[in-house]
Formats: C-alpha cells, sequence, structure tokens
C-alpha cells in the first residue's frame, strides 16, 4: 500500500476546497491508489504527466479544472511507493507547483 504525506501548503489548499472539489479530489486519489497499488501506468482520465520547468514535480487532473502536484519520495516502508502531495486546486497552483 502506498504511503504519503502532505506539505502544509496542500493542507491550506484542500481546506480552501469546496465539499464538492474536496470528495471529488478523494475519489480520484483512490484511483490514484488503486493504480499505484498495481504498478501499471496511471489511467488516462488522471492525466498524470510532469509538470513543465518543475524537475521531479507531476501533476494529476481530478476534474475539468481540477489539478493536484506531488512527487515521490523516500520509501517509509520496503517495496512502497511514497508520495509527496504538494498542491491541489485549480490550474491557478502552477504559479508555485
Amino acid at each position: 500500500m502506498p504511503t504519503y504525506a502532505w506539505l502544509a501548503r496542500f493542507a491550506n489548499d484542500f481546506d480552501s476546497l469546496s465539499s464538492d472539489q474536496q470528495r471529488a479530489f478523494l475519489e480520484a486519489v483512490t484511483q490514484f491508489v488503486e493504480d499505484l497499488r498495481r504498478g501499471k501506468q496511471f489511467r488516462k482520465g488522471l492525466r498524470v504527466k510532469g509538470v513543465k520547468g518543475a524537475a521531479g514535480i507531476f501533476e494529476m487532473t481530478w476534474a475539468d479544472d481540477g489539478r493536484a502536484t506531488f512527487e515521490y519520495g523516500d520509501q517509509m516502508r520496503e517495496g512502497d511507493v511514497h508520495i509527496l502531495w504538494r498542491r491541489v486546486g485549480t490550474h491557478s497552483i502552477f504559479i508555485e507547483p
């Protein structure tokens, strides 16, 4: 099972989302985790890709204008991927991903 942590800025971003946006993000995270656990590529609907101009940072789409950024961290448990959530919100998060 993948492990995760989040930056304080991510927590502030998440708290500022509406309850519907929070729910949509968490549903996307469920799919994201399923894909990580299976060791396969991420499903196309999540549109996971690198953030241009920000080496090592990736983005995930969770709504039409919903994005989250993350990076891979050091493993906390042997064999499990560790995700560090950086930002969540609209496209505006790419100003400082």
